[in-house]
């Protein structure tokens, strides 16, 4: 298998296995999902290698965990979910610790999932056709949940991974865009990745918003159906990033550079077309995904099952590990994802939470690795959602110098939330 990759970078003194030492060995902890392609292919391929590191991966079952574990300094560097390291320089959760990314593991890869009896009295009540927007389903949803309380019904139960994930935002973004407020008119739970599947078949959950593959593993069993994706919320919504500890990178500033090296490397190679075959062969490994390949395969092309009777669904760029920049990591997401911590009462708005929110994102370690022609020629705190190709479901525009006035604009937000606005006023 022909694994080169051609690229140039800044200069950087010869690795330490060059110099006569051995690999500089980095302890990596993941989730089995597809969006860890880019680490687990740094490893694999050899592109850690050629910088002269090891990447020691560690598959572990949940994203706290792999929180603590980072905080706790059992890992190095860890995939995480875009929001944790802003919640964590923010002092928000059970055991914030100081994280930052410098580097983004690509764009997409999330979908949401209703349960098959979910859905099929959405259709039955809403007469939704099998080809309805993200938005349409939305709004079926919606009166379907009208109905339920009528009758006393109780709400249906959505599972999400994390409070701090770009799960649960989007999650509440699509609800909220068709008119359900997620605080009053469901309940959310967090799921593991893996269990989803098995927890809506069951009748735990009745849907979920978690990363491929284990939507459509879902769909392939015929207990869901795809009814959204995160192209439908916001095309270039943060997914994961590598996560640090701001110490160990200001301690070790040459591996650190190294590490974007590889990645960078390895994000090109995963974009190819001509080598999704032996990546999805890499990640069905039991060590890694333990998901059928010609599911993780069928991701990687974007082509969705979305549910068992044979409705399907291409959607082009559904993962996206290095084209457009999708690497950069750039702190206007950072303070989109403070925005939605603000719109869901998980914290309010400060001067300092907005400097603190942009401080988890670290361009300025990206630019160091990699030369300035791979560089995005915008702003790093650019107004989101402008482009025909980058929209927000809603129609919204994030401007990062209205933040506050963005997070308060929204017809459905927490009522914490709004009663801090209201004291605000």
């Amino acid at each position: 298998m022909d694994v080169m990759v051609t690229e140039t970078r800044a200069p950087l003194s010869a690795p330490a296995h060059v110099q006569g030492e051995g690999p500089k060995v980095l302890r990596a902890g993941f989730i089995p999902l597809v969006d860890a392609s880019i680490l687990l292919a740094a490893a694999e391929f050899g592109f850690a290698a050629r910088e002269g590191l090891r990447l020691d991966l560690v598959k572990d079952v949940s994203w706290a965990n792999v929180r603590d574990r980072l905080a706790f300094r059992q890992f190095d560097i860890a995939h995480m979910l875009s929001p944790m390291p802003v919640a964590s320089m923010l002092g928000l959760g059970s055991n914030p610790s100081p994280t930052i990314t410098p580097f983004s593991l690509g764009r997409g890869g999330n979908a949401i999932t209703l349960s098959t009896r979910l859905y099929t009295r959405m259709q039955e009540l809403a007469d939704l056709s099998e080809t309805a927007s993200a938005l349409e389903n939305a709004r079926a949803l919606a009166k379907l949940l009208k109905a339920m309380r009528e009758t006393e019904e109780m709400p249906p139960t959505l599972g999400m991974t994390y409070p701090f994930s770009s799960h649960n935002y989007e999650f509440r973004y699509w609800l909220a865009a068709g008119g359900i407020d997620p605080d009053r008119d469901v309940k959310m739970v967090v799921v593991p990745p893996p269990l989803t599947s098995d927890a809506l078949a069951a009748g735990a959950i009745d849907g979920f918003c978690v990363g491929a593959p284990w939507n459509m593993v879902a769909s392939e069993r015929g207990v869901g159906r795809i009814v959204a994706a995160k192209q439908d919320i916001w095309p270039s919504a943060p997914e994961k990033v590598i996560g640090m500890r701001p110490d160990w990178a200001e301690a070790h500033p040459e591996t650190v550079s190294r590490l974007i090296v590889a990645l960078d490397a390895a994000a090109r190679w995963c974009d190819r077309p001509e080598n999704h075959d032996a990546l999805a062969e890499m990640l069905a490994d039991s060590r890694y995904i333990n998901a059928p390949v010609h599911i993780i395969r069928h991701v990687l092309s974007g082509e969705f099952s979305l549910d068992a009777r044979g409705n399907r669904r291409v959607i082009d760029n559904y993962f996206v590990f290095h084209d457009g920049h999708a690497n950069y990591p750039r702190p206007s997401k950072a303070l989109w994802i403070y925005s939605q911590m603000i719109r869901w009462g998980q914290t309010d708005f400060s001067e300092a939470g907005a400097r603190a929110a942009e401080a988890a994102y670290r361009p300025d370690l990206y630019r160091a690795a990699l030369p300035s022609s791979a560089m995005p020629q915008d702003e790093d705190l650019r107004i989101e959602g402008l482009s025909e190709t980058d929209r927000f479901m809603d129609g919204f525009v994030f401007d990062p110098a209205q933040l506050q006035t963005y997070a308060e604009a929204f017809p459905v937000r927490s009522r914490l939330a709004q009663d801090r606005g209201a004291e605000d006023v």
